[in-house]
């Protein structure tokens, strides 16, 4: 294969988003779905393919911008052997046998099989066969690059693992069940869901962002709410009715419930990665009016004779 850059028209020291960005205009332009009958796009298409698999790896970049590897991710002369016809150390990767090997033996080197070499090398025999390059072991042609998506999912339904609706981008829709354990900006993949190449389709991620409540805050795996309630309804004891992410359900008051007291819904939180749900948190805020006639008139004279502030010794 030719230099990865040339065959993606970018430079050296092109980023991960030039390279990738440049991958998907030629991808476009050479997929296969485009030029039917056209055998020489298909062939550019899996070279433009290979490129980026090789530039889009860090590491394998890295070690083709050292000279370690060549273009196709093969080891660029192991040992410092070079060479090119059908001499030296480079020949033999190629799949050649030498008799009388010259300047890797003397006396006693002839009928050499450097197979048995190599098979001690790298692992096999891959290579050595009756001709050039027979029997290599081949890479898997590259799948297509992953697509990635953002999925905006309101509180409620976050919550209740309610089945989301994505758009696709060749147009098609699929519904996505959340995970239990779902946080805000975690990733579901959908295999097969991205862009074509000469191996198969890539994955599309999707990134679940967890819209916010207007009056419901998250803790963990529980919900928590406030719920302002009047002095009378504080004194007296009541039921009132309050939010929850599956719908309204009425609460009991106790007479004598003060502002900071937190009352519990079991199971009404979010799903836990075990499938248990956590719980609602009410939290109470008794609400005095600041100007109110008749309180006033029915509070005069009453006085609370607790001392409400002992524990602070001042």
């Amino acid at each position: 294969m030719a230099d990865p850059y040339s065959i993606l028209g970018v430079p050296r020291t092109a980023s991960e988003k030039d390279i990738k960005s440049a991958y998907r205009t030629l991808a476009k332009e050479l997929h296969p779905d485009r030029n039917a009958g056209k055998p020489n796009a298909a062939e550019r298409f899996a070279e433009v393919t290979r490129a980026y698999d090789l530039l889009s790896d860090k590491d394998k970049r890295a070690r083709f911008d050292r000279g370690e590897i060549d273009a196709d991710g093969n080891p660029a002369g192991p040992f410092g052997f070079g060479g090119g016809g059908g001499g030296g150390f480079a020949g033999a990767q190629r799949g050649y046998r030498h008799d009388g090997f010259e300047g890797f033996g003397g006396p006693g080197s002839e009928g050499i099989d450097l197979g048995d070499i190599f098979e001690g090398l790298f692992g096999g025999r891959g290579g050595m066969g009756s001709g050039p390059g027979a029997g290599a072991r081949r890479r898997p042609a590259p799948r297509g690059a992953n697509v990635t998506y953002t999925l905006k999912v309101p509180f409620n339904e976050a919550a209740r693992r309610e089945p989301q609706r994505i758009t696709l981008a060749d147009g098609k829709t699929i519904d996505i069940k959340l995970p239990p354990g779902l946080v805000d900006g975690q990733q579901v993949r959908l295999g097969g869901k991205g862009e074509q190449g000469p191996g198969g389709f890539g994955d599309a991620i999707v990134t679940i962002e967890i819209q916010a409540s207007p009056y419901f805050e998250r803790d963990g795996d529980n919900i928590l709410l406030e719920v302002p309630i009047s002095l009378d309804e504080a004194v007296e004891g009541a039921k009132v009715r309050i939010p929850t992410v599956e719908g309204p359900v009425m609460m009991t008051i106790a007479p004598g419930s003060t502002s900071g007291k937190t009352l519990r819904l079991k199971g009404r939180g979010f799903t836990r990665k075990n499938g248990e749900r956590g719980d609602q948190l009410v939290t109470l805020l008794v609400d005095i009016p600041a100007e109110d006639a008749d309180l006033k008139t029915r509070l005069e004279g009453w006085r609370d004779s607790r001392d409400l502030r002992a524990r602070f010794a001042v």
